[in-house]
């Protein structure tokens, strides 16, 4: 059975649509369950999973207390599912879900986790894909972690969600994650589509937050950064003194307290952002140590589905 989790915040008019594709894409292919997550959502959204799920045993709902962000919605749907695999796909219908049965055919081959990976990005901004390409090239060099070109849009084995499932860490970044845990992964290109409808609820403000916690909780770049500031510094003051010595000696010192002023400035600067850097890990230490739950579910729709698939395999 494959499980399919729907991360939705404000999605009220892409919801039925995307239950509907997906229920007439999967249907032929195998027995399956969709998830809706909803993320703290102000207008319809729940009302509208709720009365889905009543309808169609296929459709279950989590309804979160408040808006906990969408890695806390992709774990909590990886927490519920029930599925021999389990897939991560956008409300919006910008992952196109055509693209799950060969996915699935592909897991049923003997992959453990088949990325989608972005062959365009649609229509975004150039602001937006320098970000997201610097963003990307950062994680690399980082962590070893090749994630251009990647995306939310996945299809797990049990093996893998039970591994991410186990991760004890509030703060999670599931794109890296997903790939940090290994297991024998294949990836397949698609195209992004245009939403199905409304707008994004990714401005680039939150986009710049979600990247720096993201960057944070998974490399230690930032300090690295602290670091090779002190030697380059380190450097320049040792040429700067080379030279202040031999123009004293040689009775061509400069007058006045320009260059003394200036050291202290950028040595300052160095040094004011080396204690912001440290203090901001030293918040996310704080964070993860309260050891608060990544969310809270406050109502639940529909019941889980019965896995006969795997009854079958344990008889």
């Amino acid at each position: 059975m494959l499980s399919v989790i729907i991360p939705a915040y404000n999605e009220q008019e892409n919801i039925p649509a995307a239950s509907q594709r997906l229920g007439e894409i999967l249907n032929p292919v195998t027995d399956y369950e969709l998830i809706f997550v909803d993320d703290g959502s102000k207008d319809r959204t729940w009302e509208i999973i709720s009365d889905l799920a009543e309808n169609d045993s296929h459709i279950r709902g989590l309804r979160f207390s408040r808006n906990f962000g969408k890695e806390g919605a992709i774990f909590a749907g990886l927490k519920a599912a029930v599925g021999d695999c389990v897939a991560v796909i956008d409300c919006d219908l910008q992952h196109p879900p055509e693209l799950l049965p060969k996915m699935y055919a592909v897991w049923q081959g003997g992959a453990e986790v088949v990325e989608a990976v972005k062959a365009s990005r649609g229509k975004e901004s150039l602001v937006y894909k320098l970000f997201a390409k610097s963003f990307y090239r950062m994680m690399k060099n980082s962590s070893n972690i090749n994630l251009d070109g990647a995306s939310d849009y996945k299809l797990m084995d049990r093996k893998v969600v039970d591994a991410l499932n186990e991760m004890p860490e509030r703060l999670t970044f599931f794109r890296a994650l997903s790939s940090w845990v290994g297991f024998k992964t294949e990836r397949i290109e698609f195209d992004v589509a245009p939403r199905n409808a409304g707008k994004t609820k990714w401005s680039f403000k939150k986009l710049f937050k979600f990247a720096l916690s993201s960057i944070t909780s998974f490399t230690n770049l930032p300090m690295q950064i602290i670091t090779v500031s002190g030697i380059l510094f380190f450097i320049f003051a040792v040429i700067l003194g080379i030279q202040t010595i031999v123009n004293f000696c040689m009775g061509n010192s400069a007058n006045g307290f320009s260059t003394v002023i200036l050291l202290i400035l950028i040595i300052g600067s160095i040094i004011m952002l080396g204690i912001g850097i440290i203090g901001y890990y030293l918040s996310k230490i704080y964070e993860e140590i309260k050891c608060r739950p990544r969310y809270i579910v406050a109502g639940q729709a529909g019941a889980p589905r019965k896995n006969t698939e795997a009854d079958e395999r344990n008889d």
